[in-house]
């Protein structure tokens, strides 16, 4: 009997090659847990997620889902996870799903937070989960940059994949900047991102946090379509896909 599946997912990016399984290497998260259930479930088992993040990048909640011609007992199925995986990959939750049932075609918003250390003081301990930039930081200038952002666009000034042949429009619901100690924490809320799209964001606030641009580029930017108008790209290791929604 062929059961449908929903798997829920966290890991620390920081070893692997992203999620999407590779032609020249094994190392990325959707490899190692296709493997695993394929082994456990003796049959070739393809996984899809609610998106590909990429290399170096964490999740905090990554929803999958997967067919299986199986009477496993889910429990059973979960502990077996919970147990061969990789300890940087966490199975959080496994349930039966409706048949209909798709991980990515499902998803109705995502939340990605960026995490920016803003302080001279070094973090050993959370090094690999912050990007690092000390430069004194106008909070309210990036908030007024980012209050352009919301709503629906074509965001092709924030994407890295040059020839991309499908559409760049997204609706970004909110773009939320607030101080923790010293730390600075992004939260973009959206039904749909783009290739690099938060990083590429975070780094243009950061552009205008840092005196760097004025608030106005950042419309201007937005308009113009063009790549070249936005800011760097933030390096992965800040980036987490926060939560799914469905």
């Amino acid at each position: 009997m062929t059961r449908n599946f929903m798997l829920t997912l966290c890991y620390d990016g920081s070893r692997y090659r992203g999620w999407q399984r590779q032609g020249n290497t094994d190392n990325t998260i959707q490899a190692k847990t296709e493997a695993l259930l394929s082994r456990l479930l003796g049959q070739e088992i393809e996984i899809a997620a609610s998106g590909r993040t990429d290399a170096g990048v964490h999740a905090r909640r990554q929803v999958c889902s997967f067919k299986a011609d199986t009477d496993a007992d889910v429990s059973f199925m979960l502990t077996e996870l919970r147990k061969h995986l990789p300890e940087d990959i966490g199975a959080l939750a496994l349930a039966e799903a409706a048949p209909r049932f798709h991980a990515r075609l499902n998803c109705r918003e995502k939340t990605y937070v960026y995490r920016v250390w803003n302080s001279g003081e070094p973090n050993v301990f959370e090094r690999r989960y912050l990007y690092v930039f000390p430069a004194p930081l106008d909070l309210d200038a990036m908030r007024k940059a980012a209050d352009t952002l919301p709503g629906e666009h074509d965001f092709s000034a924030f994407c890295s994949n040059r020839h991309m042949k499908k559409s760049a429009v997204r609706t970004l619901q909110s773009v939320e900047i607030e101080r923790r100690g010293g730390e600075v924490r992004f939260r973009f809320t959206g039904n749909g991102f783009l290739y690099n799209m938060v990083r590429i964001l975070t780094g243009t606030l950061l552009e205008v946090g840092s005196g760097q641009r004025s608030v106005e580029s950042v419309r201007e930017a937005l308009e113009s379509l063009d790549r070249e108008q936005a800011g760097f790209t933030a390096p992965a290791q800040g980036l987490i896909l926060w939560d799914v929604r469905y």
